[in-house]
């Protein structure tokens, strides 16, 4: 009896900094089914059950969650430990169908902040307004001046800002407007299943949409059909010649082109139209961005875009609502961790660490009130400057929504991102009537199989009437 006590013991004491372990009910496969059908709901579940760290099973991998946002940062800073390109060519691969063993995306960051910042961003910032323009003329929209017409605002917002961003960073098809929305059409469908195929769940003719949607795109995307004038200068051109120093083939750069549309163009456009419909049926919101738009008139485009309180606001607000990407990184070796109260855990080699902004401090009940609620000035103080103090029992809170990823790995097209759909939101407001079908409609609900992968997208669409104004 001793010594099976004395056993006992030790294994609990190995145990005992380690997070509590949820394996659910089904052998194996654990929880992987209620996390993948809505990751948002188990998640919070699991955190009213087990509190900020705890670790799930799912399809045999040990996924530890860590929602504590005050120890994000520190944690995540351990690059060599917590590895995040393993994981990524396993869903580079299942989604792009794309193998790049020999690629160094710290380098490739480098090089995409290089090209996201100073003129180089001025100049893609103008070049994006130039585009958005020419897309909004009544010849390229097939409108007569003053005729209405009906869509989602949905596709409305995606079809406008992917033409835009494609124009803008891949520089081809600017005369070809049919081309233009075949490639638009063609990367919905591929969109559509990409939770599915990052899941491994889509059936056979799924797979085949799949497929043949890539299939086109890379057809598209060749690197010889892009805009060759300032090749070397662009960011594209800069990260096709390091995957040609890098010795990938010609195929291999195809395909990696479609990483680069999703990565530079997936996010953008569902991040308007949430913008858009909260402000829609949000009517005061609405008033006051367009004081603000009507107030900025007068100023150059650069300077327009700099002085607009409100609006960021309402992005900010936005973003924290809908902002789902799941970071992940894989345990290389067992590793102490600490959380912000100073408790440490240890986290097992061979384990998946996770961290979800959107849980927390996203919709973070003790960090924002109401949290599932839109309050366009949440984040504005009454003079007009941006709101950054917000508490958990207590303690500052050090970044109350994380839309851009942490701090060692902040998206490098941020700024990019923002001016596009600022200038979007603002050029519809300003170019367009624009009104709800049903004056009574509400937001359409999420679809929740889009936790994890950056900005979540609706499951249903909102009905709008439009008009470009004469």
């Amino acid at each position: 009896h001793s010594s099976k006590y004395l056993l006992l013991c030790i294994f609990f004491l190995l145990r005992r900094n380690e997070p509590p372990l949820d394996k659910g009910m089904i052998p194996w496969l654990g929880h992987a089914l209620e996390f993948g059908k809505d990751a948002a709901k188990f998640l919070t579940r699991m955190k009213q059950k087990h509190g900020d760290i705890f670790t799930v099973r799912a399809a045999g991998q040990y996924i530890t969650v860590l929602l504590d946002s005050n120890c994000y940062d520190a944690v995540l800073s351990d690059v060599v430990l917590l590895d995040q390109t393993s994981y990524a060519q396993v869903l580079m691969e299942r989604i792009f169908s794309l193998d790049l063993p020999n690629h160094n995306p710290e380098s490739e960051k480098k090089r995409a902040e290089m090209h996201f910042q100073g003129t180089a961003l001025t100049q893609l910032c103008s070049s994006m307004q130039n585009n958005l323009q020419h897309l909004v003329t009544p010849s390229e929209m097939g409108l007569k001046v003053s005729e209405w017409k009906k869509d989602g605002l949905f596709n409305f917002c995606y079809s406008l800002l992917f033409k835009t961003g494609y124009l803008t960073v891949f520089g081809t098809e600017k005369n070809n407007s049919a081309a233009l929305a075949e490639i638009y059409e063609e990367f919905r469908q591929f969109d559509k299943l990409l939770p599915k195929l990052a899941r491994t769940t889509v059936n056979k003719e799924e797979k085949q949409i799949a497929s043949s949607a890539r299939e086109k795109l890379w057809k598209w995307l060749t690197p010889a059909r892009l805009d060759r004038k300032s090749e070397h200068q662009s960011w594209l051109g800069n990260y096709v010649q390091q995957l040609q120093d890098e010795g990938v083939d010609a195929e291999t750069q195809r395909r990696a082109m479609l990483l680069q549309l999703w990565v530079t163009q997936g996010n953008a456009g569902p991040a308007a139209f949430w913008v858009l419909g909260y402000l829609l049926t949000h009517p005061e919101a609405l008033r006051v961005v367009r004081e603000e738009i009507q107030g900025g008139k007068h100023h150059r485009p650069e300077e327009r875009q700099k002085n607009t309180p409100v609006f960021d606001s309402v992005l900010s607000e936005t973003l924290r609502l809908t902002a789902a990407a799941l970071i992940t990184r894989e345990v290389k070796q067992d590793k102490k961790i600490h959380l912000s109260n100073g408790q440490e855990y240890q986290l097992r080699r061979g384990d998946r660490l996770c961290v979800f902004p959107f849980i927390s401090p996203q919709m973070d009940p003790q960090i924002h009130q109401q949290p599932e609620m839109f309050q366009f000035d949440r984040f504005l103080n009454a003079g007009g400057t941006e709101q950054k103090d917000f508490f958990k029992e207590g303690v500052r809170v050090k970044c109350p929504s994380v839309p851009w990823g942490t701090k060692d790995n902040l998206c490098p097209g941020r700024q990019f991102a923002i001016s596009a759909i600022k200038e979007l939101v603002s050029t519809i407001l300003t170019r367009f009537d624009l009104e709800l079908c049903d004056k009574n409609a509400k937001l359409p609900l999420v679809d929740p199989s889009r936790y994890g992968f950056g900005i979540l997208q609706p499951a249903g669409d909102l009905e709008i009437c439009y008009r470009i104004r004469s």
